[in-house]
């Protein structure tokens, strides 16, 4: 099975939908060259992080990187940091291998699945120093909101892999999605909202412009961001 086959799994929701367009043929090489260098097996079981990275150090994980670019930005910013990157749209996976490459990165490793059940079956618990969720897609219809990736059984797989003091950080563009992850994860017992309940945080300045913020601001929506501390 080829690199760009894998990591078809079932679950009865999802918070995504596979609505890839068209693959370069630089991100189709990435995926078949690059994939063994950086790659990271969904059906592997529990993984043992200083073993996948070669050391020991501060895992960071983003869950949704879209194209990448945050991700690559904060890896090459941060190399006493390790980065572990989750998507399941394999043209911004492509992408995100080519960076690595491009920019010489070591501390980068990607997995192509479904957030929810690599949080649940492969990150250790405790295991998790920052979980990253910007701008996922906000479902706003709401016969669509249960698809939304932020619910209370999500939050509490986030919360078992953060280890204590570790940070879950958020941003949407979107005010019904930032009011009802606000409702959620206030309401997870394990969270401390840094923010104080019910508020959200200043815009980080270390976080890079993305293309999605960019073109929420271009339509006149509001930036929420959001951190919470794993008590």
């Amino acid at each position: 099975m080829s690199a760009t086959d894998r990591f078809e799994h079932r679950r009865p929701v999802r918070s995504f939908v596979r609505r890839e367009g068209r693959m370069t043929d630089a991100q189709k090489d990435a995926l078949e060259r690059l994939w063994s260098r950086y790659g990271v097996e969904a059906s592997s079981g529990a993984l043992d992080i200083p073993a996948l990275f070669g050391r020991t150090a501060p895992l960071v994980v983003e869950i949704g990187f879209g194209n990448g670019d945050h991700l690559a930005a904060r890896a090459q910013t941060r190399p006493e940091c390790d980065f572990l990157g989750i998507e399941v749209h394999r043209p911004g996976v492509g992408r995100l291998l080519l960076q690595a490459e491009q920019l010489g990165l070591s501390n980068v490793r990607v997995a192509c699945t479904d957030a929810v059940e690599f949080l649940r079956d492969a990150l250790p618990p405790g295991s998790v120093d920052e979980v990253v969720i910007f701008f996922p897609d906000p479902w706003p219809k709401k016969r669509h909101h249960k698809r939304r990736i932020v619910q209370p059984e999500f939050s509490a797989q986030i919360t078992r892999a953060l280890r204590s003091g570790g940070h879950l950080r958020l941003a949407t563009d979107w005010a019904d999605y930032a009011r009802h992850m606000l409702a959620v994860l206030d309401a997870e017992p394990q969270l401390e909202n840094v923010a104080g309940v019910g508020t959200f945080v200043p815009r980080p300045e270390d976080r890079p412009l993305t293309r999605f913020e960019a073109r929420g601001i271009r339509l006149g929506h509001e930036v929420f961001d959001l951190d919470y501390r794993r008590r």
